[in-house]
C-alpha cells in the first residue's frame, strides 16, 4: 500500500494540493445535504481536519476522492442528527440561459423550490444516494462504496427517491394550478 507522504517529506504540500482541488466539491456536497451555509462550512472544516489527521494513512493508489465523499456524508449525517431538524438539498444554480423570458424564469424557480422541498422529505440515505449519483455524477459503484452499501441497495434508494420526488412535485404542481 502506497501511502501519502508523512509530514516531514511533504505531507503539508499534499494536504494543500488536495484541499485546493476538493474544497469546493466538499462544500457543495455538504451544502446540498445540509441546506445551511454555516453547517456546510462547519462540515467542510471537519472533513479537512480529518483529511489532515489521516493523510498519511490514505492509499494514494486508490485516490482520496471516495474517502472525502464518505467522510463528507458521515460528517453531514452527524451534524443533521445533532440539530434534529429537516435536512434539504440546497438550491442548485441553473446554468445561464440565453435571455429566457419571465415565464420561463418563474417556472424554473418554482420547479427548483418543489425539488428542494421534496428532497427534504426524503430519508437520509435516499437523499445522500440521490445527491451523490444524480447531482455529483458519481457512478453507482462509487456511491455504494462511499455509503457502505451494495450497488443494488444504492439503485433501490435512488429509484425510490426519484419516485418520491416525482410524486411530491406532481402533487405540488396540481396544488398550484
Amino acid at each position: 500500500m502506497t501511502a501519502y507522504p508523512r509530514e516531514n517529506s511533504g505531507e503539508l504540500a499534499a494536504f494543500e494540493r488536495i484541499m485546493s482541488q476538493c474544497e469546493r466539491g466538499v462544500l457543495r456536497v455538504a451544502l446540498r445535504l445540509l441546506n445551511n451555509p454555516q453547517d456546510a462550512q462547519d462540515a467542510a472544516q471537519e472533513v479537512f481536519l480529518r483529511l489532515y489527521k489521516h493523510l498519511g494513512d490514505l492509499d494514494a493508489a486508490r485516490g482520496y476522492e471516495p474517502w472525502l465523499y464518505r467522510v463528507t456524508v458521515n460528517v453531514c449525517r452527524d451534524i443533521a442528527r445533532g440539530r434534529r431538524c429537516s435536512v434539504a438539498l440546497a438550491e442548485v444554480p441553473d446554468p445561464p440561459a440565453p435571455q429566457p423570458d419571465a415565464y420561463h424564469d418563474a417556472a424554473r424557480a418554482q420547479q427548483r423550490e418543489f425539488v428542494r422541498r421534496g428532497l427534504s422529505c426524503l430519508g437520509e440515505k435516499e437523499r445522500a444516494a440521490l445527491v451523490l449519483r444524480d447531482v455529483e455524477g458519481l457512478s453507482t459503484r462509487e456511491v455504494a462504496g462511499i455509503l457502505g452499501s451494495s450497488e443494488n441497495t444504492v439503485r433501490s434508494q435512488i429509484c425510490s427517491a426519484r419516485l418520491k420526488l416525482r410524486d411530491f412535485t406532481g402533487r405540488m404542481m396540481r396544488k398550484r394550478t
